[in-house]
């Protein structure tokens, strides 16, 4: 495909900078409003562009990919994960897709050791009781929360992110396990003295903390179901900066209620941008709105990996980002 300046739409307000690189490269339609797309408005956007610019909010499902008369030959999602998009429907209609990997990194996985700090010591019950005036002075027993020093990491997904929080768990003095589809090279596992589990159970049943990395496929929907959530300790803790659909939410609620988990951390909801009410009304839990990656530099990194993409689609090259179907 060769285009000279290609129509682009991009769903939601991007960064001003990449608004901005965008503008002088493309013929673009940026939505300043930042209202989601409703399912109408991205069939429209497909039927009238080159190049459709989504985000992890956008589903776009076989359906939209068959329609006729679509114009769009490239998805250049603004994220890293793809579960949003049907990539096999998009390739059979010669749709391509890319994404924005690596530049998440870092970021994500400072919110995630900062959530696997946060929970064990009671850090936003802590806040709370300032912003509600129920502080009545230090005594030996008041809030006392779990050491993070000595405890058992459990990773499931030793990706990228996976592998940084890895590295800053050792920091802690934490000890790293984890189960992945497929082991690490053994140097790899040596930089952070990881510990390998083949069956994911057997690991959920030892560990302090498990800290979700892996990407939501159907194969991962509800990977901790209630049987594997039922593994672990009872002072143990759960921590998702993933997706919340690889964990079975209602069990999850039930158990921190019974108090058979001591608690969660959590970034991502099972039926996202909902928070299940009962999770609101838990002190063992924090909460936070999918803010993981939410850095003024790694979502002008991703701007910039969306623009390349586009700029070598439209030059007549593969993008170095192009995600295949699985």
């Amino acid at each position: 495909m060769t285009l000279k300046k290609p129509s682009v739409i991009v769903t939601r307000k991007l960064p001003e900078a990449v608004e901005t690189r965008m503008m002088e490269l493309f013929d673009v339609r940026l939505n300043a409003d930042d209202i989601p797309f409703d399912r109408e408005a991205l069939g429209n956007a497909l039927t009238s562009c080159d190049v459709l610019v989504p985000t992890l909010t956008d589903s776009i499902d076989a359906d939209l990919l068959s329609a006729p008369n679509i114009s769009a030959r490239l998805v250049s999602n603004f994220g890293n994960g793809t579960d949003h998009i049907d990539v096999a429907a998009a390739q059979a209609a010669g749709i391509s897709v890319t994404n924005t990997p690596d530049v998440l990194t870092e970021d994500t996985a400072d919110m995630a050791m900062a959530l696997i700090v946060a929970v064990p010591r009671r850090l936003v019950e802590g806040a709370r009781i300032i912003e509600e005036d129920r502080f009545t002075g230090w005594s030996p027993t008041h809030m006392l929360g779990r050491r993070i020093s000595g405890k058992r990491l459990g990773i499931i997904g030793m990706g990228r992110i996976g592998f940084a929080v890895a590295k800053r768990a050792r920091g802690f003095g934490m000890t790293v396990h984890y189960h992945n589809r497929h082991r690490l090279l053994l140097e790899i596992e040596q930089e952070v003295e990881a510990t390998y589990w083949e069956s994911l159970d057997q690991m959920l049943a030892r560990m302090d903390v498990i800290s979700v990395h892996c990407p939501h496929t159907p194969a991962t929907f509800h990977l901790l179901s209630e049987r594997r959530l039922k593994l672990l300790k009872e002072d143990a803790y759960i921590v998702n900066v993933a997706r919340g659909e690889i964990v079975d939410e209602d069990a999850l609620i039930r158990m921190l209620e019974s108090g058979t988990l001591a608690g969660a951390a959590l970034d991502v909801f099972e039926h996202e941008p909902a928070v299940n009410p009962k999770l609101l009304a838990l002190d063992n839990v924090t909460l936070l709105p999918h803010m993981g990656s939410a850095t003024i530099e790694s979502r002008i990194a991703m701007g910039e990996k969306v623009i390349i993409n586009i700029k070598a689609f439209v030059d007549g090259h593969r993008p170095p980002d192009r995600v295949l179907p699985t």
